[in-house]
């Protein structure tokens, strides 16, 4: 980092000197602090159609991911919906982490993935000290997580209804992530034996390209306000860099309301009065923190989908990155998250009467009939919940587009 500053200080003042060629410009422009296409509009892919139907990368991940993908091509194909997987398996356990490269170019190929989660320990060996969830993101420059907690009229987790709630507090909250750099860029080292250094990256150009998202989404789903959650009272260059790229953004969304709360404020007004934020914008790591009391709140991590955005790529998968060893091959893993993901993969492929069948049928099943995983307070299997699913959309199936 130091050595590459020293180039930049030493290449600028030759480069501005020099006469103003194509070349010359490029060097000068990858060298600059502005962003790239600052208020551009983020242009999403939607996928590549073969015969009729779309091809999409499906990578089942470490724990339950396996059997959550079973369930969402039964549903599926239960509603006729015209699509195809490719399916890459990775190896989180091999050294090499065999096949996440060819599960990166297959997302790439396709534009648009359903992804499981990838085991993450914290006791993981020196050689894979980088995360795989990580190495996966940065692989496809996805740079936006998007999930969207609301709650749902008498559902709660189990262990809210052992204490008398009937449902989940009132929330309609959607969390955009910035997940490219913080402090998961993973610069850390030992500098002397017992002190460890770890950085914290922030850039302008990757702050103003996520607030350019937020605002954006705002925008096109009538959200009324952005809240950005910063700690720029301590971290006054890390956070304040990111506090102000976001409201520069805001000043050209007038009809978006823009306001701004410490994270550890943030936690504490989530849980005693979670209905008053409408969008929550935040660096890395808070968005972690944001996301899990969220998911806490609505009725647990089985219930809410996410999604995750590049500038060539989408991949959905459940908002919480939560791979439960414990519950795989038990059939006991509530599907809800995983078929609500599918949903959302389905709206971005424009096969919006097909997403809007099958969330039918999930909602249904869960909060008027009431066929239920025990996390949230019901005896039934993951089987018995997809069963009910694929019956519940046993109607009209609708022809391909919205």
């Amino acid at each position: 980092m130091v050595g590459l500053r020293c180039l930049c200080r030493l290449a600028g003042p030759l480069l501005r000197s020099s006469p103003p060629t194509p070349r010359r410009r490029l060097l000068l422009a990858s060298l600059s602090s502005a962003p790239r296409g600052q208020g551009e509009a983020v242009h999403l892919p939607v996928g590549q159609l073969y015969g009729g139907r779309y091809m999409v990368t499906q990578i089942p991940g470490d724990g339950v991911g396996p059997e959550l993908m079973g369930h969402v091509e039964r549903v599926l194909a239960s509603a006729r919906v015209p699509v195809e997987f490719e399916v890459a398996r990775v190896d989180s356990g091999s050294p090499g982490r065999r096949g996440l490269g060819a599960a990166i170019r297959a997302v790439g190929r396709n534009g648009v993935a359903l992804k499981g989660n990838f085991e993450s320990a914290a006791d993981a060996t020196p050689g894979h000290r980088r995360s795989l969830n990580v190495h996966f993101r940065n692989g496809l420059g996805l740079f936006a997580s998007v999930n969207h907690y609301r709650s749902l009229e008498g559902v709660c987790s189990a262990a809210a209804a052992r204490r008398g709630r009937s449902r989940a507090p009132d929330m309609d909250t959607v969390v955009i992530r910035e997940t490219t750099e913080g402090e998961y860029a993973h610069l850390e080292h030992e500098s002397v034996p017992g002190v460890v250094e770890s950085l914290k990256i922030i850039t302008r150009r990757r702050s103003l390209r996520l607030a350019e998202f937020a605002f954006g989404y705002a925008r096109r789903h009538g959200r009324r306000r952005v809240t950005v959650v910063h700690k720029a009272n301590i971290m006054k260059l890390a956070d304040g860099l990111f506090l102000e790229c976001c409201r520069r953004v805001s000043e050209g969304y007038p009809e978006v309301e823009f306001d701004a709360v410490i994270v550890d404020n943030a936690t504490m007004q989530l849980v005693s009065r979670p209905g008053q934020f409408d969008v929550l914008v935040t660096p890395n790591l808070y968005g972690v923190v944001v996301n899990n009391i969220c998911a806490g709140l609505v009725g647990g991590p089985g219930l809410v989908p996410g999604a995750s955005y590049g500038r060539r790529c989408a991949v959905f998968q459940t908002a919480i990155r939560n791979t439960a060893p414990g519950l795989a091959g038990r059939d006991a893993a509530n599907p809800v998250a995983m078929l609500l993901a599918s949903c959302l993969m389905l709206e971005h492929l424009r096969l919006g009467a097909h997403a809007r069948l099958i969330r039918r049928a999930v909602l249904r099943t869960l909060t008027r009939d009431r066929v239920r995983t025990r996390d949230v307070g019901g005896d039934a299997s993951s089987t018995q919940v997809v069963d009910h699913c694929g019956q519940a959309d046993r109607g009209e199936v609708p022809h391909r587009g919205r």
